[in-house]
């Protein structure tokens, strides 16, 4: 009963930080602020910021409304629930790593708040092919089909969010990734466990078996490409390519399900 009432907490503190939504403050008595516990539950706090974009997916596509309007309504009520978090970790990282030469510079561009080329471009680019290919997904799969995928793909992408946060340490000393603290090795692999079997039970319902799958060992993949690559630029993570991390994911497995429903 106390691990559930744990984990209930931990769901309620990782849904304030992943998003907009209101959580009462008496859930923060006594917290120092860390995330190293509340990692275990960011899946589930996925799962909880994009319901409403899933019923919305649901009840436009069985009403009839053309998919391009469903994905771009269901895209953009994602975005504004989670204040654009993750989409401005991708903006940052973007002109990091691809403005910046040395580790250094990358970090100090990626730290700074004004968007550049890169960052604008991976922005327009991360909306239109979200977009684009649950456009495609609308079209070609029912509408309870097409919803839980996107309620599935965002488990998974806060999942691998966890997985790319605890394989590399803090490119730096300062930010909110540090000050978070590294996730605890018990919660990262609470995290890899609730994520998984929520991806894979509504991937079961939703799906065919080859599309979930290969979506999901090509979002993967993306992550782990990602990652070694921030392992090698930037010497660990940051707050912003934790972020990326999460779009990354989402573009990838919406891509490969668009290509082979």
């Amino acid at each position: 009963m106390q691990v559930i009432e744990n984990l209930l907490t931990e769901t309620l503190r990782a849904i304030s930080f992943l998003s907009r939504l209101p959580v009462p403050d008496r859930h923060f008595n006594g917290h120092d602020g860390s995330l190293r516990r509340t990692v275990a539950a960011f899946p589930l706090a996925g799962l909880v910021i994009a319901l409403p974009p899933t019923l919305m997916i649901g009840l436009l596509s069985a009403a009839g409304a053309k998919a391009v309007l469903v994905a771009l309504i269901a895209v953009t009520m994602q975005i504004m629930l989670t204040g654009a978090l993750h989409e401005d970790g991708l903006s940052d990282t973007a002109d990091g790593l691809g403005g910046g030469g040395s580790r250094e510079k990358a970090l100090s561009i990626m730290k700074d708040s004004r968007i550049g080329t890169y960052g604008a471009l991976a922005l327009i680019l991360s909306v239109a092919i979200r977009v684009a290919a649950l456009a495609i997904l609308v079209e070609a799969l029912p509408p309870l089909a097409a919803a839980l995928s996107w309620l599935a793909v965002a488990a998974l992408s806060r999942t691998l969010l966890v997985w790319h946060w605890s394989s590399l340490p803090s490119a730096r000393t300062d930010g909110v990734a540090a000050s978070a603290g590294m996730p605890d090795t018990e919660a990262a692999r609470t995290a890899y466990v609730l994520g998984a079997a929520s991806t894979v039970a509504l991937s079961i319902v939703a799906l065919p078996f080859h599309a979930w799958f290969l979506a999901s060992a090509f979002a993967l993949a993306s992550v782990f490409i990602f990652t070694r690559h921030c392992r090698t630029r930037l010497g660990g993570h940051t707050g912003d390519t934790i972020g990326a991390s999460q779009q990354l994911c989402e573009i990838a497995f919406l891509i490969t399900l668009a290509m082979v429903v």
